[in-house]
């Protein structure tokens, strides 16, 4: 899913717009008034009339690229998690391989600044004497398997994951990869702004390289060496709208199909020295490894060694002393993101320790802020939207009985994770309380070795993918089940107190979000299993295209920056999952009414508050370089679009605020997407 915020009401005219009907009861905690700005019309904004108070009486941040509910909800996560790191961090006694003893040292040796500065760039000496041992190309896959598996990166990607065709089984896969930019675009494009960026990558890479020790001139033409070999690359990766696609990503081969069809590059000594017996693999990108097999062998090996003395450099920057620190920032922070200033370590150090030791730190977060009680309300709301989903499918007049049949199988085989993991990780590999670098290269290798063990093992349906403190949520195809971590359970997308309407309208409709996933252009091509398999009849899934094609037409022609559209191919998925999952959390809603109409509050009508609710979690500023990225890298739709996108299209919101034809959030009947 990946993104929301808080919620509520202007007086006056909140007043005038609902009709008559239940006697105006006392608010409850949910919407504050002050968010709403009453000078727009909610039937021609409505993410400026629900959100433009809120817009007026804050700013950015200049330690961020966005703020908004997500980030509001962030930075209160993370003062839990300061005091949880301090406590713990602050003790050395603590038992030797505890979680709370990884944990604390863990931070402790991030903060530790004068140990990280005493060291310099001594941790990256045995790396770069590893790298000046490639004399010859022919090398390049024994280097690469050892690089990999230290949690290094370069040229492309190997991992364990579930098999897309099989999902009871572990596969492994080669994807794409190797570039140091947000996209390929950035290296293939010749507007000025591409060219703009390219120009300030190569002086980044630049600086980098005469850190590491090297003299301006010699730093300048590895530069160009890196940016020449990365253009390479890029010009081979597939598109962020093909990677979309999960049957073109499968392409079930063996070993021996994968030397022949990408020559140039000894593919099964690289496997087995990863230590990974592989009968067969999904070469994800095939077109891109063929022109890796030639890139191997014909670019010759001093510049692979530039290369990746680069990627090392830059994977590891924030390890290092302050002036690594502060380059990457330069570039990755200001260029690429617009932020003026960098965040403070601390908040650094807690996100990398997240990371690292998610779930360690996350037992100490949950136990502070994740109730029994809280968990069990929003697993009963998923129950009353999976019930609404389930009578939207029965009811669907475009789809026939046979793949509702499928469709509600899907649904009710739907696993749930909530907050937590109910087992809870170990982290087998050892921290040092002052070796920063050293901790966090023993996690990746950690980590990478666990990945290539579970080949042959039974699929563990346990994990989690995200850590419990995450302001997120997810629906993992392959699983069929969807997650909702302890950190996003909070006020505003959540909180028990509130009133039924704006928790459907937050959290609800991240539920809701999450459920249509599995039925979104890509995630309902797997079945209840979790297989990719086709489970629709020609009939219907012609059907569902004509219907998604109106979703993409429809986010095309936004345009959050002069010039810069939304791609609705791109962010078709996740926008068929705005629209159908604000749906069923409104039905949700009504059917927890019981029949009963909703009481008004603070003059506001029951359906005018989901909606309130459901638009606020959207809210945020952003700034204009970090939204050209999103808009070629992201997904998700702007958080503006995510309002007025879906709104615009349902009728329940027309009726609500009592929108006619004509106005801005009232789409024509003939434009609408009525999918789910």
């Amino acid at each position: 899913m990946n993104r929301r915020a808080p919620l509520f009401l202007g007086l006056g005219l909140a007043t005038a717009l609902i009709a008559a009907g239940p006697e105006t009861t006392k608010a409850k905690p949910g919407i504050d008034p002050i968010n709403i700005d009453t000078s727009v019309k909610p039937c021609e904004d409505f993410y400026k009339f629900a959100n433009g108070g809120w817009l007026k009486a804050h700013t950015l941040p200049s330690d961020k690229s966005r703020y908004g509910a997500f980030e509001e909800v962030s930075d209160r996560n993370r003062e839990v998690l300061r005091q949880i790191l301090e406590e713990t961090s602050s003790k050395q006694d603590w038992k030797p391989g505890s979680k709370e003893q990884k944990v604390g040292d863990f931070f402790a040796s991030g903060m530790g600044e004068a140990a990280i500065e005493k060291h310099g760039i001594s941790p990256l000496k045995p790396y770069l004497a590893r790298i000046e041992g490639l004399k010859e190309a022919k090398q390049l896959p024994a280097f690469l398997a050892k690089w990999h598996s230290e949690g290094l990166s370069g040229g492309f990607g190997f991992h364990v994951g579930q098999d897309a065709k099989n999902s009871t089984r572990y596969m492994a896969s080669l994807g794409q990869g190797g570039t140091g930019l947000p996209d390929r675009d950035y290296y293939l494009k010749d507007d000025a702004k591409a060219k703009g960026i390219r120009e300030k990558y190569a002086a980044h890479v630049t600086k980098m390289f005469e850190l590491l020790g090297e003299k301006p001139e010699q730093a300048k033409l590895d530069a160009e060496t890196v940016l020449k070999l990365e253009t390479k690359l890029a010009q081979a990766q597939w598109s962020r709208v093909e990677l979309r696609d999960p049957v073109k990503r499968y392409n079930k081969r063996t070993p021996d199909q994968v030397q022949a069809e990408a020559p140039g590059f000894d593919w099964k000594g690289y496997f087995a020295a990863r230590g990974a017996a592989i009968e067969d693999l999904n070469l994800s990108t095939p077109s891109f490894f063929q022109a890796f097999g030639k890139l191997a062998q014909e670019v010759p090996a001093a510049e692979w060694r530039t290369y990746l003395r680069w990627h090392l450099v830059s994977a590891t920057a924030n390890l290092l002393p302050k002036a690594f620190v502060e380059e990457s920032f330069a570039f990755h922070g200001k260029v690429l993101n617009g932020i003026p200033t960098q965040e403070a370590r601390w908040k650094r150090i807690q996100g990398a320790t997240d990371g690292t030791l998610g779930e360690a730190l996350g037992q100490l977060y949950v136990a502070k802020a994740f109730s029994p009680e809280a968990k069990k309300k929003v697993l009963e709301m998923v129950e009353n939207l999976r019930a609404a989903l389930k009578e939207r499918i029965t009811g669907l007049d475009w789809m026939g009985a046979e793949t509702k049949q499928q469709a509600i199988r899907k649904l009710e085989a739907f696993g749930v994770k909530m907050g937590y993991p109910d087992k809870w990780k170990v982290y087998g590999f050892e921290v040092k309380r002052n070796d920063y670098f050293g901790n966090v290269r023993r996690a990746a290798a950690w980590r990478i070795k666990e990945n290539i063990g579970k080949l042959g093992k039974a699929i563990d349906r346990t994990e989690w993918g995200m850590t419990p403190p995450t302001v997120n949520a997810y629906y993992s195809p392959t699983m069929n089940e969807i997650a909702f971590p302890a950190g996003i359970l909070q006020p505003p997308f959540f909180d028990p107190m509130a009133d039924d309407a704006v928790n459907y309208g937050a959290i609800g409709w991240v539920i809701g979000h999450e459920m249509t996933h599995g039925f979104d252009d890509s995630g309902s091509q797997f079945d209840a299993d979790g297989n990719l398999k086709n489970w629709w009849t020609d009939a219907d899934k012609k059907a569902y295209q004509s219907r998604t094609d109106l979703v993409v037409k429809q986010y095309d022609a936004y345009e959050p920056l002069p010039g810069e559209h939304v791609n609705g191919k791109l962010t078709v998925g996740e926008n068929i999952a705005d629209l159908g999952g604000l749906k069923i959390a409104f039905a949700a809603w009504k059917k927890s009414l019981g029949g009963k109409p909703a009481p008004a509050i603070d003059g506001f009508s029951g359906e005018q508050r989901f909606f309130l609710g459901a638009a606020q979690v959207w809210r945020n500023h952003i700034r204009n370089e970090a939204l050209s990225v999103r808009l070629k890298t992201d997904p998700h739709s702007p958080g503006h679009q995510r309002v007025i996108g879906p709104l615009s299209n349902l009728p329940e919101f027309f009726d609500a605020f009592s929108c006619g034809e004509g106005m801005p959030m009232m789409r024509p009947a003939a434009e609408r997407p009525a999918i789910w």
